[in-house]
């Protein structure tokens, strides 16, 4: 009987430690987690209460009201509940789920699964940084000062991400296009990372179109081709004709699992760029933890064929209402999803190996790569949104026309109105040899702009620009790897997506190399300018009637606030007369100040109130060694009450500032 009793007596203090430490902690994790947190604080302080004190005394025979008033009991709950609430503390530091504005959960998953996806990635990452210490990367990273130790250190690199494989060395391969921020020594050996994919079989192929084509192929397509066009890491391309048009198309199906393997690889990839920039200063100020992740957030949108299908609607749009004819190929919606987008065949040859293309067709190089390049300015000057990979074999000549067609939309940039004048002002600073105008483009193109000393920042591109003074031609990667490191020597930071527009001129730059050799990009960004802004002052008495229609239209927009201004200054004046206008603004006018602010005052108060207790609580129990008499347990009570308020209100602001850390934003 003393049994069950016990049992009864375990499952009602476990009831309320749970309903009591949930209320205090207004804990955001799984239920699964705060069961088992109340499970293991009762069971250990049970087995701690049972061996210090319960055994070999009389506890259960002075009845059930003697043992609840009893001081040991009170202390026996209190350890259950502060042990609890601390567990609740260590599932919410190690709890991966993040919290919206308002604190709440945004998802959850299966804390087993959690914990086995956890250590997975541990082996994985362990692996990782086994294979960068045994190829020396820290060692050489410490020390590359000279050239011949960043020759050491590129070869390092590059034997890494090759032995990881997969996401690493496509990592790699971008960074090698990443000319104005890594030396020539890295490009030179970053470029020799070569990604071995073997195709997909015929087999795995018709599994794809059955899992994708729910109205089967023969109803869509006449005929599909099993051999592929092209393979790579993430997709591979068929060529097709259509059953109802007889148009012929390229289908690109993504590769079965690459969307579960990326998503692990690029976590490792976090990581480890996260632990080679704590290990080296050269990889901090380089930002190779930025690069990672900005690799990673465009890889995640390469993978989803929906979004290049959006890409490739948007660019051509884009195109058609231009003044630069270029080809964009057709998307067909209605065929395409996520893992499988249906777009027009464009006949034709890339650049780098349409030289026979060039000479039959007549085509003026110079001309064409003037195209392509204003394409791409119109693009990202005018539009905002560009291609962001015009590397040569996306670059094609359609053999029916000779006009430059542009393929492969997985990579698009996007550029604010901000930005777009910022990267005019740098492009054409540079061709005019404008320190100043290089400037000013860059205080616009970076996210800590008022760190910017114009006076040293316009020396130092002074020194850069005096020396492509009176020279013929200087490479493009060559002159924006100097910039780009004068721009991180002063600490400034580029916007991500004008990290993704400068990356993509480069590129370009070698593209147009390939088209027409001696191509000058900042003479031509110059004309392009020019062309543009004599455009846009023609534009009223070119096109009147669209120019009438947006005077309307923003008449429209003025007209509710004309209408009342003449009561508004009737209400100003009103005010100024009785003496009532008072200007005034404060922190607490913005609403989201207002609130930090009260939110930090509120903890700063508990924070207070805590320690005081614990003070408190501390000398008391410091008084009652000096006190003989039965007044000193009151003290030792009162002092232990107060130790234990003390650590509920620290471990409830521990709790909440986790919360404040994982809160999106």
């Amino acid at each position: 009987m003393d049994f069950i009793s016990a049992i009864l007596q375990l499952l009602i203090a476990s009831v309320l430690v749970f309903f009591i430490s949930g209320r205090l902690i207004g804990s955001q994790i799984s239920l699964m987690k705060r069961i088992l947190s109340v499970l293991i604080s009762v069971s250990l302080t049970t087995f701690v209460f049972w061996y210090t004190y319960l055994r070999g005394s009389d506890y259960y025979d002075q009845g059930i009201v003697s043992n609840v008033v009893n001081i040991t009991t009170l202390i026996w709950l209190g350890s259950m509940l502060l042990i609890s609430m601390l567990l609740y503390l260590f599932f919410e530091l190690f709890d991966s789920i993040e919290l919206n504005e308002n604190g709440t959960p945004v998802g959850r998953r299966s804390y087993f699964k959690t914990l086995i996806t956890y250590w997975k990635r541990q082996k994985r990452l362990r692996e990782v940084v086994g294979i960068a210490v045994t190829n020396g990367v820290t060692r050489t990273m410490k020390y590359a000062r000279a050239r011949e130790d960043e020759r050491e250190l590129a070869k390092a690199l590059r034997d890494t991400l090759e032995q990881c494989g997969g996401v690493f060395i496509k990592f790699g391969q971008v960074l090698s296009t990443r000319k104005e921020l890594l030396s020539p020594i890295f490009i030179e050996e970053l470029e020799k990372l070569q990604q071995h994919v073997k195709p997909l079989t015929e087999q795995q192929v018709d599994q794809i179109i059955a899992e994708n084509f729910n109205a089967g192929t023969q109803q869509i397509f006449s005929y599909i081709s099993k051999t592929p066009l092209a393979s790579a890491s993430i997709g591979q391309v068929h060529k097709a004709v259509l059953k109802e048009t007889n148009e012929p198309v390229v289908v690109k199906f993504l590769r079965p699992d690459v969307k579960n393997i990326m998503q692990d690889d690029l976590s490792i990839l976090m990581e480890f760029a996260r632990w080679i920039s704590s290990k080296s200063q050269w990889a901090e100020n380089l930002g190779f933890y930025d690069l990672a992740k900005g690799f990673s957030m465009a890889l995640k949108e390469e993978i989803d064929f929906i979004i290049e299908a959006r890409n490739m609607e948007q660019v051509a749009k884009i195109v058609e209402r231009g003044s630069i004819d270029v080809k964009v190929p057709k998307v067909y919606r209605e065929c395409s999803n996520s893992n499988v987008v249906v777009m027009e065949y464009i006949k034709g040859k890339s650049v780098t190996v349409g030289n026979a293309l060039f000479t039959d067709l007549s085509i003026d190089r110079h001309q064409f790569a003037q195209t392509l390049l204003y394409s791409f300015l119109e693009q990202t000057l005018i539009s905002g949104i560009f291609h962001a990979d015009p590397h040569p074999g996306n670059i094609y000549i359609e053999e029916t026309t000779g006009r430059v067609a542009i393929l492969d939309y997985g990579a698009v940039g996007r550029l604010a109105e901000l930005q777009q004048e910022g990267l005019k002002y740098f492009l054409v600073g540079i061709h005019q040899n404008d320190a100043a105008l290089v400037v000013d483009g860059i205080a616009q193109l970076v996210e800590n702009a008022e760190q910017i000393n114009r006076h040293e920042m316009e020396q130092a591109i002074s020194q850069i620009l005096l020396k492509i003074n009176y020279v013929s031609t200087i490479p493009t990667d060559e002159l924006m790897y100097s910039i780009f490191s004068v721009v991180r020597e002063f600490g400034l930071h580029f916007y991500p997506s004008v990290n993704v527009a400068l990356r993509a001129i480069v590129t370009l730059d070698g593209t147009l190399s390939v088209i027409c050799p001696g191509f000058r990009i900042f003479s031509e960004v110059k004309d392009f300018s020019n062309d543009y802004l004599k455009s846009s002052l023609l534009k009223p008495f070119k096109h009147p009637g669209e120019t009438k229609d947006l005077i309307e239209e923003e008449l429209a927009l003025l007209l509710p606030n004309i209408r009342k201004i003449p009561r508004r200054l009737d209400q100003l004046f009103r005010k100024v007369e009785s003496g009532k206008i008072i200007l005034h603004h404060d922190i607490f006018s913005d609403k989201a100040n207002s609130m930090f602010v009260t939110q930090l005052f509120s903890r700063f108060v508990l924070l207070m109130v805590g320690i005081t207790f614990g003070i408190i609580s501390v000398a008391l129990l410091a008084i009652s060694q000096f006190i003989h008499n039965a007044y000193a347990i009151y003290l030792n009570t009162a002092a232990y009450l107060g130790l234990f308020l003390c650590a509920i209100l620290l471990v409830r602001l521990s709790i909440q500032a986790i919360r404040d850390m994982k809160r999106t934003k």
